[in-house]
Formats: C-alpha cells, structure tokens, sequence
C-alpha cells in the first residue's frame, strides 16, 4: 500500500511539474500573441507548448521522450480518427443550416476558393468538390504539424500520467478542462470584453471536454498519440477552413456556429456519452 501511495505521490509530482512548465512556455506565447502581434509564428509556438512541456518534464524526471506513445499498430484508429470530426461537424452544420442559423454558400468565399484554384467561380460545384478534396488532404496534413505539437502534450503525455491516478471517466474531463482553460486567452482575445464571452467560454468548455472523451478512447485503444492528432488537424479543418467559411451569418449565427456556438457542443457531447459507454463497456 505504501509502495501505491508512494508511485501515486510521483505521479502527481509529474503532472503538476507538467502544468508549471506548460504555464510558464504558453505564457510567453501567450504574452506575444496577445502584446505584439498575434502572428501565425507566436500561435505556433504556442501550439507546440504542450509538447516541450512534455519533453522538459520527461528529462527533468530522467525518462526518455521515446517512452511516449509513438508507434502505431493498427491504422483503423487513424481512419476512424479521420472520419469522426467529419461526421459530427457535418452533422451539426446540415442542423445550423436547416434551422436557419445559417445560410449556404458564402459567395465570397466560392470567389476566393476559385481564384485560388484557378478555376472559373461559374463551375461552383467543382471549385468547391476540389477546394474541399484538397482541404481535407493536404490541409489536414499541413496543419499536422501544428496539432502534433499539442497532441504529444494533451495526449501523447498528460492522459498516461492521469490514467495512473484516475479512471478514465475523471481523466477524460480533467483532461479537457486543462485543455479548455489553456485556450481562454484566445477566445477572450477573439471576442474581447463583449457580453457574450463568458457563453462563447462555455459553449468551448463542453465541446473541448466532450472531444477530449472521444481522444482519450481512441488514444488508449491505439496506444499511439497519432490518431489524436490527425483527429485534431481534421476537426480543425473542417470547421475553421471548410463548414464556417461557406456559411452565411445572420443575427443568430454567432450563438450556433464554430467551435464557440453551441451547435457542435451538443453534438460532440452526444458522441462522448456515446465512447464513453463504449470506454466503459471495454474495462478502458
């Protein structure tokens, strides 16, 4: 018993040794973002955070950062991955959509589309099939290297040492809790001191804290931090550079799109309820 109070002690030790050394790098990040200028090189910076803070923690404790879950066994956990953030982000956009919190297609963004691809704005169909085609393969590749660098701290790293500690129910909110509350210096830098920026902070809280539920299974049933962050490039893809650029907003947008509307907050915690019976079901 003492030998488990003792490992248990040690654990916690690397967690909070974790969450100090993701402070102290995200703030810096966070301090050029937000006081000089919040240029695509300083959120990468802060992006990749959470894994040096994971690499910083492993040397610090005398572990080698090969000890994180790097292989990849079975690729079915890379397609699922894959197909998950389109489901439900299709699912909750088809809804915003239907129910007129937002209207297809944003002519401006069929117009840049074309004139990106080189393709005449009249074959609108087929400027938006390529755009989407490309979006979802090469863009989701592209941005790989920026959810890596998350996805080797949330779960490549943090998940295992709460697992050591906590069920998987408890690991997978406190989990996104964390990761919620490490991303509330860019919602407030997004929508400032507004009124509605306490709902756009929650509306992000329940859906960081049901995507962590589904990250966490997939995660653990692969052993591998690879499908979290091709889940986390796609998710990011499909919502920030596909599905919110061709909706047309209208006074009720706000409140139902992106990820800070409350539309794809009510999905995800629908797929959540959904792995974590699945979790449950499976001893995870």
């Amino acid at each position: 018993m003492s030998k488990t109070k003792s490992e248990n002690r040690e654990t916690w030790k690397t967690i909070f040794l974790f969450l100090s050394l993701l402070t102290s790098l995200s703030s810096i990040a966070y301090y050029a973002i937000l006081r000089l200028n919040p240029s695509s090189i300083y959120v990468g910076a802060l992006m990749f955070s959470p894994a040096l803070a994971s690499f910083m923690t492993l040397k610090i404790r005398k572990r080698p950062i090969l000890s994180l879950p790097w292989r990849l066994k079975e690729l079915k956990y890379l397609k699922l991955s894959y197909i998950t953030p389109i489901f439900y982000v299709s699912i909750a956009y088809v809804l915003i959509w239907l129910l007129g919190f937002g209207d297809l297609l944003n002519s401006e963004i069929i117009l840049d589309w074309s004139q990106e691809l080189g393709i005449d704005r009249m074959n609108q169909t087929l400027v938006i099939i390529v755009m989407i085609f490309l979006l979802l393969t090469v863009g989701v590749i592209k941005n790989l290297g920026s959810t890596l660098g998350e996805e080797i701290g949330w779960r490549g790293f943090l998940i295992f040492e709460l697992r050591k500690v906590m069920s998987f129910k408890a690991l997978a909110i406190v989990s996104g809790i964390i990761w919620a509350i490490w991303h509330f210096p860019i919602i407030n830098l997004m929508y400032g001191r507004g009124e509605n920026l306490l709902f756009h902070m929650g509306a992000f809280t329940i859906m960081i804290i049901g995507v962590s539920v589904i990250l966490a299974y997939y995660t653990f049933k692969s052993n591998s931090l690879w499908p979290a962050a091709l889940y986390h490039s796609v998710h990011n893809i499909c919502i920030q550079k596909i599905c919110s650029p061709l909706t047309i907003s209208n006074d009720k947008t706000t409140f139902w799109i992106d990820e800070y509307g409350f539309m794809i907050p009510i999905i995800t915690t629908i797929f959540a309820v959904y792995f974590w019976r699945k979790a449950e079901k499976e001893n995870i």
